[in-house]
């Protein structure tokens, strides 16, 4: 393929914001669960019988990720062919 198909740029910013999406579950779970759970485990608090930073790091982020990715998947990242362009040979 030549070096400025467009498929590429399109490629790199969909790699980029899936990177950017990793980054956020990384920083989001290492948040919660270094924050509120850098306690004791006697003064912890606990939503729904999980303690408070298993629910928002896991439980809450897993629904927040999930969220994202389909919001990204659906709005954002687009439908490119795979075929290169101008082969006659098909």
């Amino acid at each position: 393929m030549p070096k400025g198909d467009w498929r590429f740029r399109i490629a790199h910013r969909e790699a980029l914001i899936g990177v950017a999406l990793a980054a956020f579950n990384i920083i989001w779970w290492y948040g919660f669960a270094y924050t509120l759970g850098s306690k004791p485990p006697e003064e912890y608090t606990y939503i729904l019988g999980f303690p408070a930073w298993f629910f928002w790091s896991c439980i809450v982020g897993l629904v927040v990720m999930i969220s994202l990715v389909y919001l990204v998947v659906k709005f954002v990242l687009k439908d490119m062919p795979f075929d290169e362009e101008g082969r006659d040979d098909l």
